[in-house]
Order: structure tokens, then C-alpha cells, then sequence
């Protein structure tokens, strides 16, 4: 483990799209801004939406009105769901966590 304090940078060689990778295994332990070292977390499961509801990404969550409107309350969760599970699988792709 690194004690050093001084800031480290990991520069490219610009000529390849190689990248960079931190971790060679699920089991090595990596920290971010001063946090303690874990593995890879793998308990993050994508959210089951059954409330029936439209997902709606690209408008967000509509205001309920005074007059209640299940319509809406649903498509929010359904909403709220769809958002989750894309920062979800977003962390997946970066390799947060499985």
C-alpha cells in the first residue's frame, strides 16, 4: 500500500487506446478520496419495477397535482427506477462494482 503523500498522475501515451486500469482482479483492494481500501463490491442488483408505470428519462419525475393521479405516481417510480439501474449499470461498465 502506497503512504506516500504526495500526488500521483497516470499519463497515457497518447497514441494507443489502451487505457488504464486499476485492479488486475475482483480481489484487489482499491480506494477512492482517502477511503479505506475494499475489493470489488458484487450486492448491488438492478431494481425490479412492477409498479407498471412509463419511465419517463428524458422529462424526469412529473409534479402531482392536487388531485391524486396514480398515473403519475407510478411513472415517477417507474422513473425513479429506470435512473437507478442506469447508475447501475454505469458503475458496472467502470468496474465499481459487479
Amino acid at each position: 500500500m502506497q503512504t506516500e503523500t504526495n500526488t500521483n498522475s497516470l499519463v497515457g501515451d497518447g497514441a494507443s487506446s489502451g487505457g488504464i486500469v486499476y485492479g488486475q482482479s475482483a480481489t484487489d483492494l482499491i480506494g477512492f478520496y482517502g477511503t479505506a481500501p475494499v475489493a470489488q463490491i458484487t450486492t448491488y442488483t438492478a431494481l425490479t419495477d412492477s409498479s407498471g408505470g412509463t419511465a419517463a428519462a428524458g422529462t424526469g419525475i412529473q409534479a402531482l397535482t392536487s388531485t391524486y393521479n396514480s398515473a403519475l405516481v407510478v411513472n415517477g417510480i417507474s422513473t425513479c427506477a429506470a435512473a437507478i439501474n442506469g447508475i447501475l449499470a454505469n458503475l458496472r461498465t467502470l468496474g465499481i462494482f459487479k
